[in-house]
């Protein structure tokens, strides 16, 4: 009886030892010190509820787009771990951690993540380090900035970036502001300006208060709301400018226009930066500015040849074209409008949508060379592995016989079909899960 007290209270110190070794070993692990952290079974769960803010790559060993990444993340941990407060970065095997892969659904790698107080939330940002910083900073900001000079304002516009747009309210109560800049945190900054010059307000042209200003520094435009001030009518400004009057199609407005319930009213042009399509562009802003229930949008076939082509727009329609898209399969043509002259292109802007609000319109899918790449970026990823697999299958029965088959099933040549197919597809993807 004696001996096995003893062996029990040996055993019980062990397992004390054993316990704070492991503890002091995870504590050195979650310290920020300006290195990506290994996660595993063993300490993910621990790390999203040690740090406030952490940035987790959830990646496979064997996927070149994770091999490119990691340097960039080993570049941007010091940087994240000097912002106030700091943002750990980490990154995990998702292909063998599988649990934790499928617990945050992760079917693509690198699949980002960004854990706020332990809530996750996907991120479609940059990944070149110096622009994921300052994409991260974002998160770590308050939720509405209060100025209190004509410098601070400067500071905390340029400051902001490029990457989302900019909401300063002048004399607008901070209060009215503050729940909808928690709740839209994540695509836009937001600050209230209690003491301005005039000369602040030549800048941002606007000549009453209170007025919220939304800028746009990406695209150097700005929108002024007068109000009136209450909830709704706030948070309906607030949605309706994320992006600017007339959008510029591209994967980034892509990644932000998803999220957004309008129709999209898409004019197909051949050079957006050419003469002429400039002052078409400069008409659909006034249209916008009129008709907030919609997304204007414009691409140029030198710009986005294969996007413009799903549409019926390319070198031989006849353009400027206008379409109405539900940001699906479907869009719709206003019969007798299918195509712009050169002459009093506002009337026909406004004959278009008078036609389209009527119903004068004709519905059709998409197509073009580019269909399987758009729709594939609109089903999500396990679609794609799906034309994958039937690929690799179609090779491996044409191989047959050969003397040297082709072993279809390893992870790299699933990765070089997956390859080839993504070149030939659009490169817009939710999540951006590339592999």
């Amino acid at each position: 009886m004696k001996k096995l007290w003893i062996l029990t209270i040996v055993v019980s110190i062990l397992s004390l030892l054993i316990s704070n070794s492991q503890s002091k070993s995870n504590e050195k692990l979650l310290k920020i010190d300006g290195k990506v952290l290994e996660l595993d079974d063993s300490n993910f769960d621990s790390a999203i509820s040690s740090f406030d803010f952490i940035f987790v790559d959830f990646y496979a060993p064997w996927c070149g787009h994770c091999k490119h990444l990691a340097p960039q993340l080993d570049a941007a941990a010091p940087l994240a771990a000097e912002l106030i407060p700091p943002i750990a970065i980490a990154k995990i095997n998702a292909d063998k951690y599988t649990r934790l892969a499928s617990k945050y659904d992760i079917d693509g790698y690198p699949t980002l993540k960004i854990f706020m107080h332990g809530v996750p939330v996907d991120y479609y940002g940059p990944r070149k380090s110096d622009l994921l910083v300052r994409y991260l900073k974002k998160f770590v900001a308050p939720d509405v900035a209060i100025l209190n000079s004509d410098g601070a304002i400067r500071e905390f516009v340029e400051g902001a970036g490029t990457s989302f747009p900019i909401f300063v309210g002048f004399g607008v109560n901070e209060t009215m502001l503050s729940t909808l800049g928690i709740k839209h945190k994540k695509k836009a900054w937001f600050s209230v300006a209690n003491d301005f010059s005039e000369d602040v307000m030549v800048r941002y042209d606007f000549d009453k208060v209170p007025a919220l200003v939304a800028i746009h520094p990406k695209y150097n435009e700005q929108s002024i709301f007068y109000g009136p001030f209450e909830e709704n009518f706030l948070e309906d400004f607030i949605k309706q400018n994320f992006l600017p009057p007339a959008v510029p199609m591209n994967h980034d407005t892509l990644k932000i226009l998803k999220d957004d319930k309008r129709k999209i009213v898409l004019t197909i042009m051949e050079d957006e930066f050419e003469e002429r399509s400039q002052k078409l562009i400069k008409l659909l802003k006034a249209a916008a500015s009129a008709n907030r229930d919609l997304v204007f949008g414009y691409v140029g076939i030198k710009q986005w040849e294969d996007f413009a082509d799903t549409f019926g727009g390319n070198k031989d329609t006849k353009l400027p074209k206008m379409v109405v898209w539900d940001g699906d399969e479907e869009y719709l043509s206003v019969i007798g409008l299918e195509s712009m002259e050169d002459e009093d292109q506002g009337s026909q802007i406004t004959q278009f949508l008078e036609g389209y609000r009527k119903g004068q319109t004709i519905q059709k899918k998409l197509g073009g060379p580019s269909f399987m790449g758009y729709i594939n970026s609109l089903i999500g990823l396990r679609s794609a592995y799906i034309v994958v697999f039937l690929v690799a299958m179609l090779l491996l029965i044409r191989t047959v016989g050969k003397e040297e088959p082709l072993r279809v099933g390893t992870r790299d040549q699933v990765e070089d079909v997956s390859s080839s197919v993504s070149e030939s597809a659009a490169e817009y993807k939710p999540g951006d899960k590339q592999d």
